[in-house]
């Protein structure tokens, strides 16, 4: 018997998985049983959300007990097969035109090879990218007003600020509630002054996030910031700054049916500066495409949690360029020189040669929770790994956090007060105070199918609050929230934008969705939009670049390979002032037991690059 078909018997494969090997099979009778079984896991890995297939560690796609070929023997039957190209193996040796690639010990779908190697090549060119020649001490009291601690001592946002001064690629990471959206505020009001100073024409800046709700919160966060400054800071510079946010799929251009976007290599933004917030969600087609479109000389600023769960698509991209790009704990000696006219005096200094030219700052403060939430000790032992000290944690008593221990389920213990909350929304008649609303209250789940899963529970929710047994979660009603699964390019609705179906006086329903401004909403027949969901609950994936007053996370009454400790950090750091679990230990020690793993060549892949 052969592995490829063992796999297939035993439901390990999709459907897609199991045509593509068996198509190269009807192609050629003589392709090698471990092809025809990496092909399939090569495909397989990709719709787990990773960039590759690694056939040293196959365990990683398919449980169970199989006859795996020992790793070299499976990399030479590769190397030597018509459907397999090699770039390093010499010319003629290697099909150009094969649909798999196999390249460092890796075998990817050509495809999503050649995202990878776009998007090394993309981001080394940005980060390459020279800075102008200008010192920084004409902003020192600029800077100094903006960072009134940065010559006392480490100020994080101050260093971070500084930085993009003098690096066309920053990543600035960090924790819920870390502030990342205030240096980059004070940032752009600093490259503002700088193009006036130099009698240059103030920077175009974009804003933009993965989502259309992240986008908002991105908006949100700045227009804060902003205000913040006005009095300190000449008011022509916070005027000539971006008050609103973009999903990347608009910034780039969506064209209707069609992957591509029309902006790109040839096509680049006419953007000085772009910032991507929840850039931990960005999949690997899409940062490739996004990093092409960035022109020349522009400079690309990724803010993101390196701890919250990947993208649901196939890449784990921002934790393979932080890898790439270090940790971000010192400067190097030439910044700590050139940026002492506004930091510290001694600034920490490391003369280590660095194989890829991006900067890093990671922000350890907390802003974010309100006081009476106290959710940091609980999300540093989740992200840890530490089951024993999370558990004491919320067995002990932490403000704003409830430990519902062995609760199975939620909606039937805490009924009242969760319809309660929902009931708010039917309550009102004015879609814009509907979409505020949408925030209040969110039930997060880990799987989608099941009693446990959401759309069970979107049945349930959506009977209670109609009073009508519902056949599915989509059936529309007054109040209802939703939750949009698909990009919509006609309509510009993406993938995890939130809406409220309310009837109007004349007795209509119609879907409300955020608009391009505040306060603008926009208004949909049912009918009329792309595939959507309930969203009274979510999975814990489509939660992410959100934020709620109140979070429920309900895990499953059994371990689930889904469950992780980033599946549960990011559905914690979710809750803005109240956080409530319900979990059993044994779940519970599991989740964090288990970390998120995924193939991807793109860290050594920029280093590689880099070191030419």
């Amino acid at each position: 018997m052969s592995l490829f078909d063992d796999l297939a018997r035993a439901g390990a494969l999709r459907t897609l998985d199991h045509a593509f090997a068996q198509s190269l099979r009807r192609l050629d009778g003589a392709t090698p049983d471990e092809v025809l079984a990496a092909a399939a896991l090569a495909s397989l890995a990709v719709s787990q959300g990773h960039a590759a297939f690694d056939p040293s560690r196959p365990q990683l796609h398919v449980e169970g007990a199989f006859a795996w070929p020992a790793t070299a023997d499976w990399l030479r039957a590769l190397a030597g097969s018509r459907w397999v190209a090699q770039p390093a193996a010499p010319a003629g040796v290697s099909p150009a035109d094969a649909p798999l690639v196999l390249e460092n010990g890796l075998l990817y779908l050509r495809r999503y090879r050649e995202y990878e190697r776009r998007l090394a090549s993309g981001l080394q060119r940005i980060a390459a990218s020279p800075e102008s020649n200008a010192g920084v001490e004409p902003l020192g009291d600029l800077f100094a007003v903006l960072f009134p601690e940065a010559k006392a001592g480490e100020d994080l946002q101050a260093r971070a600020a500084a930085m993009a001064l003098r690096h066309k690629l920053l990543l600035v990471t960090g924790g819920p509630g870390t502030g990342k959206t205030t240096p980059i505020a004070r940032l752009l009001v600093l490259l503002a002054a700088r193009a006036v100073q130099q009698q240059q024409p103030l920077p175009d800046i974009a804003l933009a996030a993965p989502t259309g709700r992240a986008a908002e919160r991105m908006a949100e966060s700045l227009r804060s910031a902003l205000r913040k400054l006005q009095g300190k800071v000449d008011a022509t510079l916070l005027d000539a700054l971006p008050t609103g946010a973009r999903t990347l799929h608009r910034l780039l251009g969506t064209i209707p049916e069609s992957v591509d976007f029309r902006h790109g290599a040839d096509n680049p933004l006419r953007h000085d500066v772009v910032v991507v917030d929840e850039a931990s969600m960005v999949d690997l087609p899409l940062m490739a495409k996004l990093v092409e479109a960035v022109a020349d000389g522009a400079r690309l600023i990724l803010l993101g949690d390196p701890d919250q769960l990947p993208s649901v698509e196939a890449g784990d991209v921002l934790a393979a360029i932080l890898h790439a790009a270090g940790d971000g704990a010192s400067l190097d000696a030439e910044d700590a020189r050139l940026l002492q006219p506004l930091l510290s005096a001694s600034p920490a200094a490391d003369d280590a040669p660095r194989a890829f030219a991006a900067r890093r700052v990671h922000l350890r403060r907390g802003y974010r929770q309100q006081e009476s939430l106290r959710l940091a000790p609980l999300a540093e032992a989740v992200r840890d790994g530490d089951a024993d000290a999370a558990l004491q944690l919320l067995r002990g008593g932490l403000g704003g956090v409830h430990f519902h221990e062995n609760l199975a389920d939620p909606l039937e213990a805490h009924r009242d007060i969760l319809l309660a909350r929902w009931r708010e929304l039917a309550a009102t008649d004015d879609p814009v105070a509907a979409l505020a609303l949408s925030a209040r209250l969110r039930l997060l789940a880990a799987v989608r199918e099941g009693a446990q899963g959401v759309h069970a529970l979107n049945v349930r929710i959506g009977e209670l609050l109609s009073g009508v047994r519902r056949r599915a979660a989509t059936e529309h009603f007054h109040g209802q929230l939703l939750l949009v699964t698909e990009n919509d390019y006609r309509n510009r609705l993406f993938n995890g934008d939130v809406g409220v179906c309310l009837r109007g006086a004349d007795g209509a329903l119609l879907a409300w969705f955020p608009g391009e401004t505040e306060g603008n909403p926009r208004a949909f027949h049912p009918a009329a939009l792309p595939a959507h969901d309930s969203a009274f609950a979510t999975t814990v994936h489509k939660a992410q670049g959100s934020e709620f007053d109140s979070v429920w996370l309900q895990l499953p009454r059994n371990d689930n390979r889904v469950l992780s400790r980033e599946l549960v950090y990011t559905a914690i750091t979710r809750a803005r002032g109240e956080l409530h679990i319900a979990a059993s230990e044994a779940v519970l020690r599991a989740a964090l037991g288990r970390h998120v793993v995924r193939v991807s060549g793109l860290s050594p892949r920029l280093s590689e690059i880099a070191s030419r």
